[in-house]
């Protein structure tokens, strides 16, 4: 089931904005403190680095992503999630504007 909205959440009006806009995220707190983010990766291939675990959610376009040690490319479209080890990194590969909702922990 793809997330399409969620409710009561506090949210940070100040984009975060990495590798010169080509992915642009909001923070968002929920009512029970836990913290995601929502935003979108323009088409290029970046390496991103965790600090706490996170799972990414395609809500929109596609991508392909490669987690730490691995060769292999993975395809993710609407309504795949991918789970990224903490203190780890992974690359992504976007072709098509790629909308995602992060969630942490």
């Amino acid at each position: 089931m793809i997330t399409s909205s969620i409710t009561n959440v506090a949210i940070t009006t100040q984009a975060n904005v990495y590798f010169d806009g080509k992915c642009v995220s909001h923070g968002i707190t929920l009512a029970d403190g836990s913290k995601k983010t929502v935003g979108v990766v323009l088409p290029a291939t970046l390496t991103f680095n965790t600090g706490a675990p996170e799972i990414m959610e395609c809500v929109a376009g596609a991508c392909e992503f490669k987690l730490a040690g691995s060769d292999l490319w993975v395809k993710s479209v609407v309504g795949d999630k991918f789970s990224i080890p903490g203190n780890s990194r992974f690359e992504i590969r976007v072709s098509e504007v790629y909308h995602y909702i992060c969630h942490f922990g």
